[in-house]
C-alpha cells in the first residue's frame, strides 16, 4: 500500500511540475488573436474592425510581448480600445512605447486599471479564492500622467469617467467609460452631463460603447441603463489559471465565471447589450503563469443589425437592443 501511495504522490508531483513548467515557460507567452463578429451597429452601417487590448502589464524587458503588439498594426484596425492595466513595472512605459508606436494616428480609446496607478506587489495567489483582491498597504505609485500623455499623443481619447463622440471611417460612435472600478475610482455620476450633451445632438450614433477596466456588475448594469450597445472590459485575465473542461476558478470581481472572457450578453432591467471581456496579454511579474488560458487580444468585427429587427447576433445567439 505504501508503495502505491508513493507512486500516486510521485505522479501527482510530476504532473504538477509539468503543468507549472507549461504555464510559466510556454503558455504565458503564447500570445494569440481571438476574433469575433458582433452585430451591434445601426442598420446600414459599414463594418468596423476594433482591436481590444487589455492587461498588458508591461515590463521593459518583455520584448516578445512588445513585438507581438507592434505586429498587430498589420491587422489594420479602424479603432483600438485599451481597457487598462498597461503597466507592470515602474519603467513599464518604455515597453508600452515600443509596443504601441505603430498605432500612432489610429483612433483609440482608453481607460485606467489599478496597475496604471500602482506597481504590482507580491501576494499569495490563494487569496483570490476569497474574492476580489484587496488593496496592498503601501503600494508604489506609477507614472500615470506620463502614460496618459503618451496615449494622448498617439491620438487616443481618455474615457476615464468621461464621454466622447468620435468618427471612425465615417461611423459615429458615442463612447463613455469609467476609471478603475476595482479601486473604486469610477464616478458614474460624472458621466451625466456628457451623456446629456451627446443625446442632444442631431446626429444619432451608429454605436453606443461602454468601456471599463474591471467588469463589476454595478458598472455593466449602469452602462446598459445608459443605452450602451457594446461593453468592453478586461481585468479578469480570463481566470489566468483555468481547469480544462471547467474553466476559470476565479474572476477577481463579481462577474459570473461563465463570462470571465469572450463575447456574451449582459441584461439588466429588460435591456441587453453585447459584452466582450478580454483575457488580456499579461500577468503580474509576481505571478508569471497562465494555464488553459492563453494571453490574448481580440479583433472584433462590428457589423450592422438587420433593418427588419432590432436583434443582432452575439456569439451565435439572438440579442435584443434598446
Amino acid at each position: 500500500m505504501s508503495r502505491a501511495v508513493a507512486a500516486v504522490a510521485g505522479t501527482a508531483v510530476a504532473a504538477g511540475a509539468a503543468a507549472a513548467a507549461w504555464g510559466v515557460g510556454i503558455e504565458r507567452t503564447a500570445f494569440t488573436v481571438r476574433r469575433a463578429t458582433v452585430a451591434v451597429l445601426a442598420p446600414g452601417t459599414a463594418d468596423l474592425k476594433v482591436l481590444h487590448l487589455s492587461d498588458l502589464h508591461m515590463a521593459p524587458w518583455q520584448r516578445g510581448k512588445q513585438r507581438f503588439v507592434r505586429e498587430l498594426a498589420d491587422l489594420e484596425p479602424d479603432l483600438v480600445v485599451d481597457t487598462g492595466d498597461n503597466l507592470g513595472h515602474r519603467v513599464g512605459l518604455l515597453g508600452i512605447k515600443a509596443a504601441l508606436e505603430p498605432f500612432r494616428g489610429v483612433p483609440g480609446l482608453y481607460v485606467w486599471g489599478s496597475n496604471d496607478y500602482w506597481a504590482p506587489q507580491p501576494k499569495n495567489p490563494f487569496t483570490y479564492f476569497g474574492g476580489p483582491s484587496r488593496v496592498p498597504q503601501e503600494p508604489e505609485r506609477l507614472d500615470t500622467e506620463s502614460l496618459g500623455t503618451y496615449l494622448d499623443a498617439l491620438g487616443w481619447t481618455s474615457l476615464n469617467n468621461r464621454t466622447a463622440r468620435l468618427q471612425v471611417q465615417g461611423v459615429t460612435i458615442d463612447a463613455f467609460g469609467t476609471d478603475d472600478p476595482h479601486r473604486e475610482y469610477d464616478d458614474l455620476a460624472a458621466l451625466g452631463p456628457g451623456l446629456r450633451g451627446l443625446r442632444s445632438r442631431r446626429t444619432r450614433p451608429a454605436l453606443r460603447l461602454g468601456v471599463t477596466h474591471a467588469p463589476y456588475r454595478r458598472i455593466l448594469d449602469a452602462f446598459v441603463d445608459r443605452g450602451a450597445d457594446l461593453l468592453l472590459a478586461g481585468h479578469t485575465h480570463g481566470g489566468q489559471v483555468c481547469v480544462p473542461g471547467f474553466g476559470a476558478l476565479v474572476t477577481n470581481c463579481d462577474i459570473p465565471r461563465a463570462q470571465v472572457k469572450g463575447v456574451s450578453e449582459w441584461t439588466h432591467d429588460d435591456r441587453t447589450a453585447a459584452l466582450e471581456v478580454s483575457a488580456g496579454l499579461g500577468t503580474s511579474i509576481w505571478a508569471p503563469v497562465r494555464f488553459a488560458c492563453r494571453p490574448e487580444v481580440t479583433l472584433l468585427t462590428l457589423t450592422a443589425r438587420t433593418a427588419e429587427s432590432p436583434s443582432g447576433s452575439v456569439g451565435g445567439r439572438a440579442v435584443r437592443y434598446p
